[in-house]
């Protein structure tokens, strides 16, 4: 989508730079001995005339430049609220050609609200930075301080609209990602400087998220301008696009994040982002010194650089919820708590700076601290409160709406940033005496090279005359050493010829006297001669023989080897053959195997079904005396049958009040065993109320409970206790009375000896609630809940491996949560105890409540690089690339691509299989 029409949100941007950079350098040159640091207002009616039709125009708001702006966006439907409020129209409808919002109250009557900018579900990324984040990037580089921050409830797309990294689909990225983009183009990477902190602050501590180790920042106030530090924060210098990207992608891992109704990743901390800026102002530096060397004219003239610097804060506040409405329990609800906390302290800060209030109470929460200068300080804020369509939030709706309505009272003096450099400027000057010394080392070097080259020069010439009289001397002696050899070679040839001479007179007498002797001695040298060839022949003759049998024996050799080839391959091809009928056999057995135990779970659900059929056609007369407390049992074992069973809850009420719990309890211990089951009925419906389930604790009904697990044989009665149990299991304190009083071995035991699969299901949700409790862990896994719930996977029932998917789950969660806080080392538990096989067997389930609780689980226990390796050898690694693949939740989807991508083990054994990911 295109994005269009932003200019009226740009708060004037393009000329106020222009009439900012004037004023300031007409200041300076008034004024040459003004001290190093400068601030200066903008004066409203330079800063209006300057500024174009923009969100500075507003209404209500002439002549004041630094109100905070505020822009609403609405997150579309997601497929819960689409199935859920299927019937229902969204509670809020936008006007965004009028920059109005209406709240619907009912069908006839709303309210109405204007804001800065208002965004429909259809708004894009680059249009939704443009209107809220760009023009305060721009004032940031123009040397002002400037906020950008999310509000809204859990779930409506904060961190979305903020921190979104775009990796997969460059159009979905956030406003950090964009405004990085823009600063990085804007500065000079030779003069300009950027750097950048990423924080959180997770239950009123400050948390460095690029080193967790430095987990406890402090706040620093200077108290002469106000302005708030952290000095213990990491400071990263940014050069390039990637190195942030890679940096957000770090903060992002170590931030904390829990799964809860509303939102599976649900931040459970406020993230901060520090960007940094460091400019030199172009066209006001002073000349170091002139081109033709004169000294003086450089000392007159030497100025220290005007350096800008401006800060800009990236806030994704965590979400405000309601605890009905999210589930948090536990250490989930502890952040919770601190999480509304915080930001109750932000708005009371925010209405006291709406109405001018004499005292701002900015020092009861550090997230107020950090934002002093954001809200009623010196920093151009912009902010984005994202709201949801649900009919069913409507509440949570309108406390957002009336935040940003607050928000846009507030009036910030924004205030220019310079200050003169003069460590640039010792640097420079340094550079200078630098560049002096080693011109003057250079001229000296060139004359030291001349002067070797002239004597190089010399002694060449000097070799030169040397070698040419040697030349000289050497052809004359070879001269006459040839004329030499040359009249000793006559005089041998004259006396060889004298010789030879001499011979054939001698010769001639000879044959005049013995002429038969020659003859015969003629003959005799022919005949060796011609036994000589002969022999010679027979040789030739026998090689060539020799060498035929032996090419005979080579070409035999290359045809055998030719055979050996191909039989080679036709085995290499029957063996691959065989190979893909032996995996088409495994992957046959394997669907079996799944079509079995599907029709071995829906024998035993129907198994069950008509056994709770008999048992109610043989309870007769029997069942209608007891007919309430059996149903309020059927709707404990089925809770989404609640809503109709409001007249059976009244009458266990009325009972309650009537009989008291004490009574109620000690039935539990009769002899008449009717009168025991329905009494455990009763007390399990009793715990099903959160109200009701302290006071049955103080009156000792737990322990009653356990005891009737540990000293009852009836199938029922551990039925209906492991559910009362699992009731007040969801309770931290009750958690750890269960543990100290031995439940967990109990519950173990329950679990081994029950054939039914409602008390499996009961016993498995029990020890899944206590799995969700970080400091149960150890003794959890101590007592053998870890391998009573991998036992109860026998059991195959659909309902029961649910429990146990939501058991592991919970305790991957806890465990990668005290990883990542540094409380534990080393792998796994649920690996160290063989679990890894049955989650990865599961990790693809028909039925979607055990497939998303094994998603989650995979994916926490992918978060640690110890557990990598495990998870590679057990075949993890191919589930976690379908979940991020093909995962139908998008936030699973998500959290298993974010998991992969950051993991190098995981890249690394994706290269080797050369999967590219």
């Amino acid at each position: 989508m295109a994005a269009t029409g932003f200019g009226n949100f740009r708060n004037g941007t393009h000329g106020t730079r222009a009439s900012l950079n004037s004023s300031t350098k007409a200041s300076l040159n008034s004024n040459p001995k003004n001290s190093s640091l400068k601030s200066k207002s903008l004066n409203s009616s330079g800063f209006r005339k300057s500024a174009p039709a923009s969100l500075g125009a507003a209404k209500d708001d002439a002549g004041v430049p630094g109100r905070v702006r505020v822009a609403v966006r609405l997150r579309p439907r997601n497929a819960e609220e689409m199935v859920a409020d299927a019937d229902f129209a969204d509670c809020v409808e936008l006007q965004p050609e009028v920059k109005r919002l209406k709240l619907r109250k009912n069908n006839w009557d709303s309210d109405t609200y204007e804001f800065d900018e208002v965004l429909t579900e259809f708004a894009s990324q680059k249009r939704v930075y443009e209107v809220v984040a760009k023009p305060v990037v721009e004032s940031v580089l123009d040397g002002y301080n400037g906020t950008v921050m999310a509000y809204g409830q859990t779930g409506t797309g904060k961190t979305y609209t903020l921190g979104r990294l775009g990796e997969e689909d460059t159009a979905a990225r956030g406003i950090m990602v964009r405004a990085m983009e823009d600063i990085l183009a804007d500065v000079s990477q030779e003069s300009d400087s950027v750097s950048v902190s990423y924080l959180q602050l997770y239950m009123e501590t400050i948390q460095d998220l690029l080193d967790p180790t430095n987990d406890n920042i402090s706040i620093v106030e200077d108290p002469k301008t106000g302005d708030v530090s952290l000095p213990g924060a990491s400071i990263v210098e940014i050069r390039d696009q990637q190195s942030f990207v890679e940096l957000l992608r770090l903060g992002e891992a170590h931030r904390f994040a829990a799964n809860t109704r509303l939102n599976t990743e649900s931040s459970r901390s406020h993230a901060i982002l520090m960007v940094h800026v460091k400019r030199s102002v172009k066209g006001r530096d002073s000349a170091l010194s002139s081109d033709n060397g004169n000294n003086s004219h450089m000392v007159k003239s030497l100025k220290p650089p005007v350096v800008r610097k401006g800060k800009l804060v990236v806030v994704d506040l965590a979400g405000s919820e309601r605890i009905d409405k999210s589930g948090s329990e536990g250490h989930t609800l502890e952040e919770a708590k601190s999480i509304n906390l915080s930001l109750s302290a932000l708005g009371k800060c925010i209405n006291a700076l709406a109405e001018n209030s004499p005292h701002v109470p900015v020092r009861d929460s550090k997230l107020t601290r950090l934002l002093r200068d954001s809200f009623g300080g010196t920093a151009r804020t912009s902010l984005v409160i994202t709201i949801g369509p649900s009919p069913r939030h409507r509440g949570e709706t309108a406390s957002t709406i009336m935040f940003g309505q607050r928000a846009m009272k507030v009036e910030n003096m924004l205030k220019l940033k310079e200050e003169f450099d003069y460590k640039s400027l010792a640097r420079r000057l340094d550079i200078q005496l630098d560049k002096l010394i080693a011109d003057h080392e250079r001229q000296q070097k060139a004359f030291e090279e001349e002067i070797e080259r002239i004597t190089i020069e010399a002694q060449n010439q000097i070799s030169e005359v040397e070698r040419n009289y040697a030349d000289a001397l050497e052809k004359e002696r070879v001269k006459y050493q040839k004329e030499c050899m040359d009249s000793i070679k006559k005089l041998e040839e004259k006396w060889m010829m004298n010789q030879q001479r001499h011979a054939s007179d001698e010769n001639m007498v000879g044959l005049k006297d013995d002429g038969s002797d020659v003859t015969s001695k003629g003959e005799d040298s022919g005949v060796a001669v011609v036994e000589e060839v002969a022999e010679i022949k027979k040789l030739l003759q026998k090689e060539a023989l020799l060498r035929k049998i032996a090419e005979e024996e080579v070409d035999n050799l290359k045809s055998q080897l030719a055979q050996s080839k191909k039989s080679e391959a036709l085995g290499n091809s029957e063996i691959l053959n065989l190979r893909k009928m032996l995996e088409d056999e495994a992957r046959q057995k394997e669907k079996l195997e799944g079509e079995i135990a599907m029709l071995q779970s829906q024998l035993l659900q129907i198994s069950f079904e008509a056994d709770e059929t008999r048992r109610r056609l043989d309870k007769g007369w029997s069942e209608k005396i007891h007919g309430g407390l059996d149903s309020q049992m059927s709707q404990l074992r089925h809770p989404h049958l609640n809503d109709t069973g409001n007249g059976e809850k009244a009458s266990i009420a009325k009972l309650f009040e009537q009989v008291g719990l004490s009574k109620i309890l000690s039935l539990l211990e009769s002899e008449d065993a009717d009168v025991r089951i329905h009494a455990v009925k009763v007390v399990a419906n009793l715990a099903a109320e959160e109200t009701n389930q302290e006071k049955i604790v103080e009156a000792g009904g737990l322990t009653s409970l356990l005891t009737l697990l540990r000293s009852s044989e009836d199938e029922t009665i551990h039925r209906v206790a492991a559910g009362a149990i699992a009731n007040l299991a969801m309770n931290e304190t009750n958690q750890e009375l269960i543990m100290t009083q031995g439940g967990i071995r109990l519950l173990s035991m329950t679990a081994a000896n029950a054939e039914d699969p409602q008390t499996l299901r009961m016993v498995a949700g029990a020890i899944a609630n206590l799995c969700g409790n970080d400091k149960l862990q150890m003794k959890l896994r101590g007592e053998g809940g870890i391998k009573a719930l991998l036992g109860m996977v026998k059991c195959r029932h659909p309902d029961v491996l649910a429990q146990v998917a939501r058991g592991i789950a919970n305790f991957a969660k806890c465990e990668s949560r005290a990883s990542t806080q540094g409380t534990k080392n080393g792998k796994s538990l649920l690996i160290v105890d063989g679990a890894l096989p049955w989650i990865v067997q599961n990790a693809n389930n028909e039925a979607s409540q055990i497939r998303r609780h094994i998603e989650l689980a995979l994916c926490h226990l992918a978060q640690h690089e110890v557990n990598a390796k495990d998870m590679i050898s057990g075949g993890a690694l191919w589930e976690l690339v379908r979940i991020s693949r093909d995962c139908s939740r998008e936030d699973i989807k998500t959290l298993a691509h974010r998991t992969l991508t950051s993991s190098p083990t995981f890249q690394a054994e994706l290269k080797r299989l050369r999967i590219d990911y």
